[in-house]
């Protein structure tokens, strides 16, 4: 989809419903709109096809925003799955999709048939989308755009919980959301966040991992100003 560098559409930030038109094609040329969850091209228009707040990572993904446990795969999103089962060429993983996905056993930076890694069904994943349709099996891979492994892979010790795929965007958010930023000043911690609304947390001491997991978890229907006070409280608890 090619377009001139367009304003925002006007419904960012606000609640649309399935057919609603959140862009028109036939105003834009020479640049590539990204569509991620929740929109799909019908001639010259992209239309919601699920409710929630529509969303634009500058300068062109646009996704829409639901707070739901379902979630479907798009192409880019960075998602935590857990291995299944092994096969020949392809790890099975849970991504909490309407299909399980496939992590070829090559796609791992430096990846050759002698040096596949060994991981045990159970095992937490950090991968990233890089086919996905609503019929198939979605196709990971534990490499960037570039082959290099980055964060990518397996996630070792630590403690993995679920959450709606809005919460995991809000923490994705930049700048970063205000729970994550509180906690920061105060606590060293792991963190990955899954787009497929699972959030893994590891720290040198347990009670650590036991207060951010608890904060996340209880921050997602507050404000910001209400997420920093409760953050606050628990670290007087702690204290």
């Amino acid at each position: 989809m090619e377009s001139k560098r367009p304003p925002p559409s006007p419904l960012v930030d606000t609640y649309v419903v399935p057919g609603d038109v959140v862009l028109d094609l036939s105003e834009m040329t020479n640049q590539t709109i990204k569509l991620g969850t929740g929109l799909r091209q019908e001639g010259d228009t992209i239309q919601a096809t699920s409710a929630g707040i529509l969303r634009l990572s500058k300068p062109n993904k646009y996704w829409v925003e639901s707070s739901q446990k379902r979630y479907v795969p798009s192409v880019e999103d960075t998602v935590l799955g857990v291995v299944v089962d092994t096969k020949p060429d392809n790890f099975v993983v849970d991504i909490k999709g309407p299909h399980l996905a496939f992590l070829p056993v090559l796609a791992f930076e430096g990846g050759t048939r002698r040096n596949i890694p060994k991981f045990e069904i159970g095992t937490l994943i950090y991968a990233r989308v890089v086919k996905a349709n609503i019929i198939m099996n979605p196709e990971l891979s534990c490499m960037d755009a570039t082959g290099k492994a980055a964060e990518f892979g397996q996630l070792k010790d630590g403690y993995m919980f679920d959450t709606s795929t809005g919460m995991s965007r809000m923490l994705l958010s930049s700048p970063t959301c205000p729970v994550l930023e509180a906690l920061g000043k105060k606590l060293s911690f792991e963190i990955a966040v899954g787009l497929n609304g699972r959030v893994w947390v590891n720290a040198p001491a347990p009670n650590t991992v036991i207060l951010v997991s608890n904060a996340i978890m209880r921050s997602e229907s507050l404000s910001g100003i209400q997420q920093r006070a409760m953050v606050e409280n628990l670290l007087e608890r702690l204290s």
